[in-house]
């Protein structure tokens, strides 16, 4: 996870996304050998000297200026978690990437006042993630919506921690319980390269992502694209095995002084079927909670909600 060989397949991989009418260039009917636009085409796009470019494709020159690298952003269009997903790959300090360091990151673990912040949710299916997308900790829901058929104190024994790339990717159970898994995946895999930005001298995020390219093809096809994504809001449709599908929205808030941690809240429109199956959710993972049927029974499963 060498940070100039990061960069550089980062810059490869944009350039080839663009073609030379996306930017205003001429086309010619000469053939390209390149996807996408060349290094030279870029290059004055950017406002920088071909050779000054190569080098940074090649992690050469990774003292790049703010103001070159926001010339290369306008020129390869990047969005504002990719804008912010170049100035880690670099080096270079920008606002909004705080909790990026190059010094191998300590230990995770979650305080009293995020145990607090948990318990503050209620019912609501609450899980932290970590910066390598560790589960640190859970709620009752959170683990019943996630991971039911994982052990629930898992999380607070670092050498069992679920791990949700992990999951996503090697776990059949998470795997049929998001009807559109390539969606999730992607997510994954784009949540993991800001880490390999902000932490590339962790080691343990360095072992993650080898496993994951060795036991998993997807992975690999998805990590080569170097697709990046924000932790922010997306919205999923899941397919619980105890309360059936469901429409849902996973929002991930920066937990405060967490150094990179990510408190991720599930919540369903009001009113909604959806909202109705994480009520039945709460209430039969509650202790002393009622038994429901098999979620393939519609029927029966409709006569709890």
């Amino acid at each position: 996870m060498k940070s100039k060989s990061q960069l550089g397949r980062f810059l490869r991989t944009r350039r080839a996304q663009l073609q030379p009418s996306d930017v205003g260039l001429p086309e010619f009917d000469e053939r390209r050998r390149v996807p996408g636009l060349r290094r030279d085409e870029l290059a004055r796009l950017a406002g920088v000297s071909e050779s000054y470019y190569t080098r940074l494709e090649q992690g050469l020159s990774r003292g790049a200026s703010a103001e070159v690298l926001d010339a290369l952003a306008r020129a390869l269009r990047l969005d504002e978690t990719e804008h912010r997903h170049l100035y880690d790959l670099t080096g270079s300090g920008r606002g909004g990437g705080g909790d990026r360091t190059r010094k191998p990151p300590a230990p995770e673990r979650i305080t009293e006042t995020t145990r607090q912040l948990i318990d503050a949710f209620g019912d609501t299916p609450v899980v932290v993630l970590g910066r390598r997308s560790d589960v640190l900790a859970w709620n009752r829901t959170g683990h019943a919506l996630f991971a039911g058929h994982l052990d629930p104190g898992s999380p607070q024994d670092p050498a069992r921690r679920p791990n949700t790339a992990r999951l996503v990717f090697r776990d059949a159970h998470t795997r049929e319980l998001y009807e559109d898994w390539p969606k999730k995946a992607r997510d994954a895999v784009g949540r993991l390269r800001l880490a390999v930005g902000r932490y590339p001298d962790d080691p343990l995020l360095a072992a993650l992502i080898g496993e994951l390219v060795m036991h998993s093809a997807e992975f690999t096809d998805l990590w080569s694209e170097h697709p990046v994504r924000a932790w922010d809001t997306a919205a999923y449709r899941m397919r619980h095995p105890l309360v059936g599908p469901m429409d849902v929205t996973q929002q991930a808030v920066p937990v405060p002084n967490g150094q990179g941690q990510r408190l991720v809240a599930v919540t369903a429109v009001a009113g909604s079927a959806a909202q109705a199956a994480l009520t039945l959710l709460a209430q039969a993972t509650a202790p002393g909670g009622r038994t429901l049927p098999a979620a393939d029974n519609p029927s029966a499963v409709s006569e709890h909600l």
